[in-house]
């Protein structure tokens, strides 16, 4: 019996024709593509780069060439390190960094203990813990400016609210921002409550990630409340206490909105005249900027030195 016959279109048919190779794409149509499809997002990381580059690097270059030139009559030249020696034999030179390291101490007192006891308060709540967090930050969310003027409003000598207060408990009335005793701390309580909502909320944060099988323990041992923040809390929390502090030492080291709002900047016998005002005073009223760059960029060498030490030492503690 003889086989049957298949037909050529038919034995086509059952071949199977192997799959045609994609065609290369070139690296350079393979980035274009890539382009395209992510435009949106280069398109905003585009224009947040070129913010940090008009706002932030440009202005930092160029301090760092205007600390050595000096300008007159329209005409730049380089003059070495004379706008440093301008600075450091300025009287004012020694009394803004006094008083600049007295808010920097101050502020760690009030401004560094703070935030972590309220979070700690906070923590301890079952209910409500969101308008607490709110109650908080609302400070924080309130323009400075209007913040100062609530505070200055509060530190009249002859109408404001604190010495209402102490005329009701029957204590003397306090020139809050007129004398040179208390205006620094008087700035220091206001800087405090301004912003003091955003480093509570990241303790909080870090305090609602400890387990709680550690407080357990804790009670079982017999710890008390202060115990176990001391045993327990403070360990645990403890990368995000020495980051806030770094961060906090470099702000308030740069204070300038809450003094120059209170006391118009230099305060009652130059105390709280600090290193930015300076600065400001150098740039805008004495029209010197090559020496407010030169003390601006000493600034900049002190903190990023500081910094730089504290990472080292912490780095080296941790290992």
């Amino acid at each position: 019996m003889s086989a049957p016959s298949v037909t050529p279109s038919k034995a086509a048919s059952h071949r199977r024709t192997p799959p045609r190779a994609a065609d290369p794409v070139p690296p350079g149509g393979r980035f274009a593509k890539s382009l395209r499809r992510n435009l949106t997002a280069h398109g905003f990381l585009i224009g947040a780069v070129l913010c940090f580059a008009v706002f932030s690097w440009y202005p930092m270059i160029r301090e760092f060439f205007l600390a050595f030139q000096k300008t007159e009559n329209g005409e730049t030249s380089w003059v070495g390190m004379d706008n440093l020696t301008t600075v450091l034999n300025d009287p004012a030179f020694g009394q803004a960094w006094r008083n600049t390291l007295l808010f920097t101490v101050l502020a760690l007192v009030f401004g560094f203990a703070v935030p972590f006891v309220v979070a700690v308060v906070i923590n301890e709540f079952r209910h409500g813990k969101g308008y607490l967090r709110l109650l908080v930050y609302l400070p924080v969310m309130l323009p400075p400016v209007a913040s100062v003027l609530l505070f200055k409003y509060l530190y009249d000598p002859g109408y404001g609210l604190l010495n209402e207060l102490f005329g009701f408990f029957g204590l003397p009335e306090q020139q809050w921002l007129q004398d040179p005793d208390t205006s620094m701390l008087s700035i220091v309580l206001a800087s405090t409550w301004m912003n003091m909502g955003g480093a509570a909320l990241i303790y909080l944060a870090a305090l609602q990630g400890i387990p709680g099988e550690l407080y357990e323990a804790a009670e079982l041992d017999g710890a008390g409340v202060l115990r176990k923040i001391w045993h327990v809390t403070i360990p645990q929390t403890r990368l995000i206490l020495s980051l806030m502090l770094l961060m906090q030492i470099i702000s308030t080291m740069q204070v300038f909105v809450e003094p120059f709002l209170l006391t118009g900047g230099a305060g009652p016998e130059g105390s709280t005249t600090t290193v930015v005002y300076l600065i400001y005073q150098y740039a805008f009223n004495f029209n010197n900027y090559g020496a407010a760059a030169a003390l601006g960029l000493l600034l900049l060498v002190i903190l990023a030195g500081f910094s730089a030490a504290y990472v080292k030492l912490n780095r080296a503690e941790n290992e």
